[in-house]
């Protein structure tokens, strides 16, 4: 069953309505700002099995591969914050094989020819990969966050999860479009 919410994760909801807010005090929101509020409160709403830190205070880490569409977005929701114990780390990585001890890992569309690669180097780890490359989903990513007229809409892969040995929490499958539920 996945963990409840903690403080934090209420901070991370907090700061995506703040940005929700700002819209009407300022210039809204980047779509990638929103996008590293969504990575952030991912690791509120996903559980991995206890093998997936290599230590008790292992981080919590959020990596990107190919082409960074963050900015310093991702960083600034990241700095300070610890999940579940485990304080929070972003990445950069060039390969899959660098992927070593990530938890979540953001595939950038720079990396679309080789998308079916590199989910082929993840399998049977249990890491939860995130991308916006469209159909991703059919191919074996997990999470695919569309921008639909301005609105970060989720597709979740649930078989995909399941595979990763992640549990995703109903309060994120719920506002989602859930495909591959047939895995077991």
């Amino acid at each position: 069953m996945p963990r409840p919410p903690t403080r934090h994760a209420a901070r991370g909801l907090a700061l995506a309505l703040l940005w929700g807010a700002l819209a009407w005090a300022g210039p809204p929101p980047t779509e990638y700002q929103v996008k590293a509020a969504y990575l952030f409160n991912f690791g509120q709403f996903v559980e991995w099995p206890a093998q997936a830190w290599s230590s008790p205070g292992a981080p919590f880490a959020i990596c990107v591969i190919g082409s960074d569409p963050f900015g310093t977005a991702l960083d600034d929701v990241a700095r300070g914050e610890v999940l579940d114990g485990h304080p929070l780390q972003v990445r950069r990585v060039a390969r899959p094989e660098d992927v070593r001890d990530c938890h979540i890992l953001f595939i950038g569309r720079s990396e679309a020819g080789r998308i079916g690669q590199t989910l082929q180097a993840l399998q049977g780890r249990s890491v939860l990969t995130v991308t916006d490359i469209e159909g991703a989903e059919s191919q074996g990513a997990m999470i695919v966050l569309r921008n639909d007229n301005q609105h970060i809409r989720m597709r979740i892969n649930l078989g995909a999860a399941k595979a990763g040995r992640l549990v995703i929490s109903s309060k994120l499958l719920r506002p989602a479009e859930v495909v591959g539920n047939d895995a077991g």
